[in-house]
Protein backbone atom coordinates (compact mmCIF):
# COMPACT_ATOMS: atom_id res chain seq x y z
CA UNK A 1 0.00 0.00 0.00
CA UNK A 2 1.66 3.23 -1.12
CA UNK A 3 0.75 6.86 -0.60
CA UNK A 4 -1.21 7.27 -3.83
CA UNK A 5 -3.16 4.03 -3.30
CA UNK A 6 -4.03 5.27 0.16
CA UNK A 7 -5.27 8.61 -1.14
CA UNK A 8 -7.33 6.89 -3.82
CA UNK A 9 -8.90 4.66 -1.17
CA UNK A 10 -9.71 7.64 1.03
CA UNK A 11 -11.88 9.54 -1.46
CA UNK A 12 -12.89 13.09 -0.65
CA UNK A 13 -16.50 12.02 -0.08
CA UNK A 14 -15.36 9.90 2.84
CA UNK A 15 -14.24 12.91 4.82
CA UNK A 16 -16.77 13.94 7.41
CA UNK A 17 -17.97 17.52 7.04
CA UNK A 18 -18.25 17.84 10.80
CA UNK A 19 -14.67 16.69 11.20
CA UNK A 20 -13.43 19.13 8.59
CA UNK A 21 -15.22 22.04 10.24
CA UNK A 22 -13.68 21.24 13.59
CA UNK A 23 -10.29 20.61 11.97
CA UNK A 24 -10.15 24.16 10.68
CA UNK A 25 -10.04 25.38 14.25
CA UNK A 26 -6.85 23.54 15.09
CA UNK A 27 -3.39 25.13 15.41
CA UNK A 28 -0.92 23.79 12.85
CA UNK A 29 1.90 23.13 15.29
CA UNK A 30 2.49 22.66 18.98
CA UNK A 31 4.85 25.60 18.99
CA UNK A 32 2.11 28.08 18.18
CA UNK A 33 2.23 30.93 20.68
CA UNK A 34 -0.87 31.10 22.81
CA UNK A 35 -2.80 34.33 22.53
CA UNK A 36 -3.55 36.43 25.58
CA UNK A 37 -7.04 35.84 27.06
CA UNK A 38 -8.28 39.23 26.01
CA UNK A 39 -7.02 38.63 22.46
CA UNK A 40 -8.48 35.14 22.27
CA UNK A 41 -11.88 36.42 23.34
CA UNK A 42 -11.88 38.74 20.35
CA UNK A 43 -11.42 35.96 17.78
CA UNK A 44 -13.67 36.74 14.85
CA UNK A 45 -16.72 34.56 14.47
CA UNK A 46 -16.27 32.65 17.72
CA UNK A 47 -18.24 32.82 20.93
CA UNK A 48 -16.48 32.82 24.29
CA UNK A 49 -18.01 29.46 25.19
CA UNK A 50 -16.41 27.94 22.07
CA UNK A 51 -13.02 29.30 23.04
CA UNK A 52 -13.39 28.03 26.61
CA UNK A 53 -14.53 24.61 25.38
CA UNK A 54 -11.56 24.23 23.05
CA UNK A 55 -9.20 25.22 25.82
CA UNK A 56 -10.72 22.61 28.13
CA UNK A 57 -10.52 19.87 25.50
CA UNK A 58 -6.88 20.65 24.75
CA UNK A 59 -6.03 20.41 28.45
CA UNK A 60 -7.43 16.85 28.65
CA UNK A 61 -5.80 13.62 27.49
CA UNK A 62 -7.70 10.66 26.05
CA UNK A 63 -5.28 8.30 24.33
CA UNK A 64 -2.47 6.58 26.22
CA UNK A 65 1.13 6.97 25.03
CA UNK A 66 0.98 3.50 23.49
CA UNK A 67 -2.24 4.34 21.66
CA UNK A 68 -0.77 7.60 20.36
CA UNK A 69 2.31 5.74 19.15
CA UNK A 70 0.07 3.30 17.27
CA UNK A 71 -1.97 6.14 15.78
CA UNK A 72 1.25 7.83 14.61
CA UNK A 73 2.48 4.68 12.88
CA UNK A 74 -0.89 4.14 11.18
CA UNK A 75 -1.20 7.78 10.10
CA UNK A 76 2.25 7.69 8.50
CA UNK A 77 1.41 4.45 6.71
CA UNK A 78 -1.73 6.10 5.32
CA UNK A 79 0.05 9.34 4.34
CA UNK A 80 3.81 8.81 4.34
CA UNK A 81 6.43 11.42 3.56
CA UNK A 82 7.29 11.60 -0.13
CA UNK A 83 8.93 13.91 -2.66
CA UNK A 84 5.85 16.16 -2.62
CA UNK A 85 5.34 16.81 1.07
CA UNK A 86 5.78 15.65 4.63
CA UNK A 87 3.99 12.78 6.34
CA UNK A 88 0.82 12.78 8.42
CA UNK A 89 2.83 13.05 11.63
CA UNK A 90 4.81 15.96 10.15
CA UNK A 91 1.42 17.69 9.77
CA UNK A 92 0.55 16.89 13.42
CA UNK A 93 -2.27 14.53 12.43
CA UNK A 94 -1.97 12.38 15.59
CA UNK A 95 -2.53 15.49 17.72
CA UNK A 96 -5.51 16.38 15.53
CA UNK A 97 -7.03 12.92 16.09
CA UNK A 98 -6.48 13.23 19.83
CA UNK A 99 -8.44 16.48 19.79
CA UNK A 100 -11.21 15.24 17.52
CA UNK A 101 -12.09 12.20 19.64
CA UNK A 102 -12.58 14.53 22.59
CA UNK A 103 -14.51 17.05 20.53
CA UNK A 104 -16.69 14.38 18.89
CA UNK A 105 -17.02 11.70 21.61
CA UNK A 106 -18.66 9.10 19.36
CA UNK A 107 -15.16 8.44 18.00
CA UNK A 108 -13.84 7.37 21.41
CA UNK A 109 -15.11 3.80 21.72
CA UNK A 110 -14.58 2.84 18.04
CA UNK A 111 -11.05 4.24 18.02
CA UNK A 112 -9.97 2.69 21.31
CA UNK A 113 -11.62 -0.59 20.44
CA UNK A 114 -10.01 -0.60 17.00
CA UNK A 115 -6.56 0.05 18.41
CA UNK A 116 -7.07 -2.83 20.85
CA UNK A 117 -8.25 -5.10 18.02
CA UNK A 118 -5.14 -4.19 16.01
CA UNK A 119 -2.79 -5.10 18.86
CA UNK A 120 -4.56 -8.39 19.59
CA UNK A 121 -4.49 -9.38 15.93
CA UNK A 122 -0.83 -8.46 15.68
CA UNK A 123 -0.01 -10.40 18.88
CA UNK A 124 -1.75 -13.48 17.52
CA UNK A 125 0.07 -13.21 14.20
CA UNK A 126 3.53 -11.94 15.18
CA UNK A 127 3.66 -12.24 19.00
CA UNK A 128 4.16 -8.49 19.41
CA UNK A 129 2.13 -5.28 19.48
CA UNK A 130 1.58 -3.32 16.28
CA UNK A 131 4.14 -0.62 17.12
CA UNK A 132 6.71 -3.29 17.97
CA UNK A 133 6.21 -5.11 14.67
CA UNK A 134 8.54 -4.53 11.75
CA UNK A 135 7.50 -2.24 8.94
CA UNK A 136 6.92 -5.24 6.70
CA UNK A 137 4.70 -6.88 9.31
CA UNK A 138 2.76 -3.65 9.89
CA UNK A 139 2.12 -3.19 6.18
CA UNK A 140 1.01 -6.80 5.82
CA UNK A 141 -1.70 -6.23 8.44
CA UNK A 142 -2.75 -2.90 6.94
CA UNK A 143 -3.08 -4.57 3.55
CA UNK A 144 -5.56 -7.00 5.11
CA UNK A 145 -7.87 -4.21 6.32
CA UNK A 146 -7.27 -1.28 3.98
CA UNK A 147 -9.34 -2.57 1.05
CA UNK A 148 -12.91 -3.38 2.18
CA UNK A 149 -13.89 -5.26 -1.00
CA UNK A 150 -10.86 -7.54 -0.75
CA UNK A 151 -10.87 -8.11 3.02
CA UNK A 152 -11.85 -11.47 4.47
CA UNK A 153 -15.17 -11.46 6.39
CA UNK A 154 -13.44 -12.12 9.71
CA UNK A 155 -11.39 -8.92 9.22
CA UNK A 156 -14.48 -6.69 9.26
CA UNK A 157 -13.74 -5.17 12.71
CA UNK A 158 -10.31 -4.15 11.46
CA UNK A 159 -11.73 -2.82 8.19
CA UNK A 160 -14.27 -0.68 10.05
CA UNK A 161 -11.59 0.71 12.35
CA UNK A 162 -9.15 1.41 9.54
CA UNK A 163 -11.82 3.23 7.52
CA UNK A 164 -12.37 5.58 10.46
CA UNK A 165 -8.64 5.98 11.04
CA UNK A 166 -8.09 6.77 7.36
CA UNK A 167 -10.91 9.33 7.28
CA UNK A 168 -9.58 11.12 10.37
CA UNK A 169 -6.05 11.08 8.99
CA UNK A 170 -7.16 12.60 5.69
CA UNK A 171 -9.30 15.18 7.46
CA UNK A 172 -6.41 16.23 9.67
CA UNK A 173 -3.79 16.25 6.92
CA UNK A 174 -5.76 18.20 4.31
CA UNK A 175 -6.68 20.98 6.72
CA UNK A 176 -3.04 21.88 7.33
CA UNK A 177 -0.65 23.91 5.20
CA UNK A 178 1.31 20.76 4.36
CA UNK A 179 -1.85 19.08 3.08
CA UNK A 180 -3.00 22.10 1.11
CA UNK A 181 0.41 22.31 -0.56
CA UNK A 182 0.31 18.57 -1.26
CA UNK A 183 -2.73 18.87 -3.52
CA UNK A 184 -1.41 22.07 -5.10
CA UNK A 185 -4.24 24.30 -3.95
CA UNK A 186 -3.29 27.97 -4.15
CA UNK A 187 -6.65 29.62 -3.54
CA UNK A 188 -7.87 32.73 -5.30
CA UNK A 189 -5.17 34.84 -6.91
CA UNK A 190 -5.37 38.05 -8.94
CA UNK A 191 -5.22 37.77 -12.71
CA UNK A 192 -2.44 39.50 -14.60
CA UNK A 193 -3.66 41.27 -17.75
CA UNK A 194 -1.05 41.32 -20.47
CA UNK A 195 -3.35 42.79 -23.08
CA UNK A 196 -5.15 41.22 -26.05
CA UNK A 197 -3.05 38.39 -27.53
CA UNK A 198 -1.26 39.27 -30.77
CA UNK A 199 -2.96 36.51 -32.74
CA UNK A 200 -6.39 37.88 -31.78
CA UNK A 201 -5.41 41.44 -32.75
CA UNK A 202 -4.09 40.15 -36.06
CA UNK A 203 -7.30 38.21 -36.68
CA UNK A 204 -9.31 41.42 -36.49
CA UNK A 205 -6.73 43.60 -38.23
CA UNK A 206 -6.06 45.65 -35.13
CA UNK A 207 -2.43 44.78 -34.50
CA UNK A 208 -1.30 48.31 -35.33
CA UNK A 209 -4.09 50.16 -33.55
CA UNK A 210 -2.80 52.38 -30.76
CA UNK A 211 -5.03 53.14 -27.79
Amino acid sequence: MNRRESLKAIGLTAISTAVLVEACKQPETKTEIAAKPEETAKEAGREQWEIDRDKKLKSETFFTKHEMATITVLADIIIPKDEVSGSASDAKVPEFIEFIVKDIPEHKVPMRGGLKWLDIYCFNKFQKSFVEASEKEQISIVDEIAYPKKARPEMQPGVTFFNRMRDLTASGFYTTQIGVNDIGYVGNSPNQWAGVPDDVLKQYGMQNVKI
